[in-house]
């Protein structure tokens, strides 16, 4: 059998994707019962950009899945008992995909998933005490600078200043001494992502514990400077930019319902105007 289907593979790879097939004895590579795979079938089931051997593989195990599959459910259509219930749940599944698809063809076609920024703000006011955070973020200073850095006592007054000047400061000497530089001080910022940048051995939860403060950390390498000037705690209302996209995914969604309730609204009621639609008294 593994010999055969190499054999069909082998036959099909050498005659390639591109030749025409002149009529369906030709294009068929394996029956079964009334059931044909075709030719083109198993060429357009195989990834373009294959080698040569993985798509003699790719081709082989799409062959012999279609065999499977085509056993199964000759052996499974004539010894199923309850044949009625099956054709029912296999016509409300049809009914349920097509009412979906077209839903969604709808939504494409006539509702726009642009969001004006003052309804965005308008629901995170109504309801920022149900968007919860679920990690800390804060507002703050980070740097990380060679042990051998110049100037490392500069550093420690700069990066602790909210200072025009200070800030301006640590920005040019950033450019040619930090390894990473982070000013954060009017945005929020994740704080489990910033810690990416630091050793767990450098700085314990114990350490930045305390809401707003400054820590000083060295190993090796580096030295690592963090000024956290605000600090948010899992289970505080999340800022505004951070739960920003949450709420336009609220919002894009309850517009869809809205307008598929409208819809089925309004097909009902011009299905009543007609006469379409007929109810019977007992």
């Amino acid at each position: 059998m593994k010999f055969f289907l190499l054999i069909i593979v082998l036959s099909l790879l050498t005659i390639g994707c591109n030749n025409t097939i002149e009529n369906k004895k030709t294009n068929a590579l394996v029956k079964i019962g009334n059931k044909i795979l075709n030719r083109s079938e198993l060429e357009e089931s195989i990834p373009s950009g294959l080698s040569y051997e993985d798509s003699i593989i790719a081709a082989e195990y799409y062959i012999r899945n279609w065999i499977n599959e085509n056993l199964l459910y000759d052996i499974a259509s004539k010894n199923i008992y309850d044949k009625e219930n099956i054709e029912k749940l296999v016509d409300n599944y049809r009914k349920s995909l097509l009412i979906y698809q077209y839903e969604e063809q709808l939504i494409n076609e006539r509702l726009t998933k642009e969001i004006d920024e003052q309804s965005l703000y308008d629901y995170y006011n109504r309801n920022k005490d149900k968007l919860k955070l679920e990690k800390p973020f804060i507002k703050g200073i980070f740097l990380k600078v060679p042990v051998n850095a110049p100037q490392l006592n500069e550093i420690r007054l700069w990066y602790k200043s909210q200072a025009p000047n200070f800030r301006d400061n640590l920005e040019k000497y950033s450019l040619n001494n930090t390894a990473i530089f982070i000013y954060s001080v009017d945005k929020w910022m994740d704080f489990d992502e910033l810690m990416e940048n630091v050793p767990n051995d450098i700085m314990s939860k114990e350490d930045y514990a305390v809401k707003i403060k400054t820590l000083e950390k060295q190993d090796a390498g580096f030295f690592y400077f963090l000024n956290i000037t605000d600090f948010l705690l899992p289970g505080d209302n999340a800022p505004y930019e951070h739960a920003r996209s949450t709420i336009k995914e609220i919002l894009i969604n309850q517009r869809k319902v809205d307008f598929l309730k409208k819809t089925e609204e309004d097909l009902y009621q011009r299905a009543l105007d007609k006469g379409e639609i007929q109810f019977f008294n007992e």
